[in-house]
């Protein structure tokens, strides 16, 4: 039986529908913003690709603290 995704990547299904790309690429986008700062990547993926609020502080989360959500 497959776990319900938990924290920021249940958000990860519709992210990868509504902005037409996988969670692997987006996280590359932030990797090659080339900044740690929560506000900066959440203005980022909002101003440059057009991502609601909640959507990019989900990944933002994801991407800056992996550890806290690796699966159990």
């Amino acid at each position: 039986m497959a776990t319900t995704p938990k924290g920021p990547a249940s958000y990860f299904p519709s992210i990868e529908a509504k902005y037409g790309r996988s969670i692997e690429e987006w996280k590359a986008v932030l990797r090659d913003a080339g900044s740690s700062a929560h506000k900066e990547l959440v203005e980022l993926l909002k101003s440059e690709h057009g991502f609601g609020h909640g959507h990019a502080n989900a990944l933002v989360q994801h991407h800056l603290h992996p550890e806290k959500w690796a699966a159990a």
